[in-house]
């Protein structure tokens, strides 16, 4: 449930990828897959695996709203993290990176499994590991905001997939980080998330935010999908 096989609309993505400017002294690296879980190579490129790259696409699209270069970020906060996979391809960027994980404390052993085989520093509910896992809502009390300038939030399909009480609880979070990058889809359950999140694009707006929502274009187009997928991108000015 948290991997993206040999879908289409991926190829797309990856093309994207390649003919950026950066791609032999940046993406490349981050593409190539590990062994760990014997992951599902992607059939036209077996270097790497669907999964892998989608998450690279993310991230080389929150670079091209922001217009830095990946490597500024010291900090990041993960809300939902699948297997660990954006925290492993950050541990590649920046291997002094400080990472936390929010998700519910079974699928942290599932990211402890993953991460501590690729021989990343982590640990559960342990704030002094570089990677700190943790299922408590109290992550707020573990940002010092004064020294967060170059810290990003991360929340991908997941943010969105929350209830209403619970979003609202962690959302606390997003108005103080620099770097925000959110993906969502139009509708989850009766909750109209397009709404939802142009509501919370006009706050940060009003605090001096730069912002952005924009279609998937190549997901959303693809084969089968019946809902609509959208970024919310953020950083301060």
């Amino acid at each position: 449930m948290f991997f993206v096989h040999n879908r289409l609309f991926i190829k797309n993505e990856l093309n994207e990828i390649r003919k950026d400017k950066n791609f032999f002294t940046q993406w490349k690296n981050l593409l190539k897959e590990d062994e760990i879980g014997d992951p599902i190579r992607y059939f036209l490129y077996p270097e790497s695996s669907g999964n892998r790259i989608r998450q690279v696409y993310h991230l080389k699209k929150f670079c091209d709203f922001s217009k830095i270069n990946i490597k500024i970020i010291k900090k990041v906060i993960e809300i939902g993290g699948g297997y660990g996979c954006m925290a492993r391809i950050f541990s590649k960027i920046n291997h002094k990176i400080k990472y936390i994980i929010f998700d519910t404390f079974e699928v942290n052993l599932l990211q402890y499994y993953f991460l501590k085989l690729n021989k990343l520093e982590v640990n559960i509910e342990d704030s002094k590991s570089r990677i700190n896992l943790t299922s408590s809502i109290k992550i707020n009390s573990r940002i010092n905001y004064k020294n967060d300038c170059k810290t990003l939030l991360i929340a991908n399909w997941s943010l969105s997939e929350m209830p209403l009480k619970l979003r609202n609880k962690i959302l606390k979070l997003i108005f103080k980080i620099p770097y925000i990058l959110i993906s969502f889809q139009d509708k989850f359950e009766n909750i109209n998330n397009l709404k939802y999140f142009e509501a919370i694009k006009i706050k940060l707006d009003k605090k001096n935010y730069e912002t952005q929502i924009s279609g998937l274009k190549y997901y959303n187009n693809a084969i089968l999908n019946t809902n609509k997928h959208f970024y919310l991108f953020a950083r301060k000015n």
